[in-house]
């Protein structure tokens, strides 16, 4: 058998930066040429060694961050202005865009306008609850009020 180390996710084998014992025919004829493995050699080891602890110390951070926006994102409460009519509905109304604009000039945090979780865009006036998608999975309500333009 012969070592070789992942270069690729190999459904039958593993997954990336993986020491793996395959055929070396195998190793030569099809892992090789396709780019998906290297031969194992000491450097080469270590070297995947490496890379993995980077990605885990990078991915550990990650999900630092990741839970420092959701907790800052939980305790932030928006105003956003609009034009209403005398009943409080709006001229026009606040979606994903708006929601996105508010947060990064109240928190200065970057967010993508698709991860906000707005069904029906808000046309009325008043106090609602919207939903941030965060990129761990985690969801995060902010209170956003909707007030009337002075």
């Amino acid at each position: 058998m012969a070592q070789a180390i992942l270069l690729e996710d190999v459904e039958s084998l593993g997954q990336r930066g993986e020491p793996v014992d395959v055929a070396p025919g195998y190793l030569r004829n099809y892992l090789i040429p396709r780019k998906l493995a290297a031969p194992a050699t000491p450097g080469a080891l270590e070297q995947a060694q490496q890379r993995q602890a980077a990605a885990e110390r990078a991915a550990q951070l990650r999900a630092e961050r990741e839970e420092q926006a959701a907790s800052l994102l939980s305790k932030t409460v928006l105003t956003i202005q609009q034009r209403a009519d005398d009943g409080g509905r709006l001229f026009g109304s606040v979606g994903p865009r708006e929601i996105v604009d508010a947060i990064r000039e109240a928190r200065d945090l970057r967010l993508d306008k698709r991860q906000v979780r707005l069904e029906p865009p808000i046309r009325e006036i008043g106090t609602h609850m919207v939903e941030i998608e965060l990129a761990d999975g985690s969801v995060a309500a902010v209170k956003t009020i909707v007030a009337e333009e002075s």
